[in-house]
């Protein structure tokens, strides 16, 4: 599997988000997986979210950063869930919020601040968004086919 790293550049809100849905519309076609979510507030993380979200027939309303709630769960085909570990300490107890029971579940587990695990779960997507200015941000991708990647991206193009 080519598992290299791929970069893109956003340069609003509005091109996050729909980086989002294009990388969530991929990854639900396939098996289950984790995707870990890198970078400082504000760098664009939970409005890539609702993107991914989206793909799953989320609507964005219903995507926020973590006030109350850690994990939102929903009944999507696969199941999606919504880990914003933004409000944990610096060395959460992960296990008491049962976490890894929703991480490699058959479901898709999108995980803000996810550096807070300690550890990528094995065959995680990693996405590091980097602020590049204004609206601009630089996102680095790793652990998709990249083979694939361009392949669904030629495809969606076309249509």
């Amino acid at each position: 599997m080519d598992n290299d790293r791929r970069v893109t550049v956003t340069n609003s809100a509005e091109e996050t988000e729909e980086f989002g849905f294009k990388l969530g519309t991929f990854l639900k076609k396939g098996k289950a997986v984790t995707v870990c979510l890198y970078g400082e507030l504000g760098a664009g993380k939970t409005t890539f979210v609702k993107g991914f979200a989206a793909a799953f027939g989320i609507p964005g309303r219903e995507i926020g950063s973590a006030s109350f709630v850690i994990v939102a769960e929903y009944e999507t085909v696969p199941p999606f869930y919504h880990i914003d570990l933004y409000r944990l300490g610096d060395e959460p107890c992960l296990e008491d919020i049962g976490l890894w029971e929703y991480i490699g579940s058959g479901g898709i587990a999108v995980v803000e601040w996810a550096e807070k695990l300690g550890e990528m779960p094995e065959g995680a997507v990693s996405v590091n968004f980097e602020y590049l200015g204004e609206d601009r941000r630089q996102v680095l991708f790793t652990g998709i086919d990249g083979t694939d990647w361009d392949r669904f991206l030629q495809e969606t193009r076309k249509k």
